[in-house]
């Protein structure tokens, strides 16, 4: 048996909102290719609202925006992950259109 690497290209898209200057929100959406589909699936990952600016609606926007372009880039699906601490984001995400769908898990290669 011989395991062969291949690579695809996939790629990520940086949203920042700034306020004077100043990154006041942010999220990236990951898009990742696969042998299942040609079109690639979309990540949200590493959503950040400043502290001050939380509740405002910044989330929202960015996360909507990332719908939006994941739909124009022709993703099949959007995954948005959260961990089980976080309840009042679960409801956040199901506001927002996604479904609880399954279970992630994860194993951890660093300390950090």
């Amino acid at each position: 048996m011989e395991i062969k690497k291949t690579e695809k290209q996939s790629r990520a898209i940086k949203w920042e909102i700034k306020e004077n200057n100043k990154v006041i929100g942010r999220a990236f959406l990951y898009l990742i290719y696969n042998n299942l589909h040609s079109e690639p699936y979309g990540l949200i990952e590493d959503i950040f609202i400043d502290d001050n600016q939380r509740g405002k609606g910044i989330g929202t926007k960015l996360v909507k925006k990332i719908i939006e372009e994941a739909k124009n880039i022709g993703c099949y699906k959007l995954i948005a992950c959260s961990r089980y601490s976080r309840p009042q984001i679960h409801e956040w995400y199901k506001k927002l259109g996604f479904e609880d769908y399954g279970k992630e898990f994860k194993i951890k290669l660093t300390n950090n």
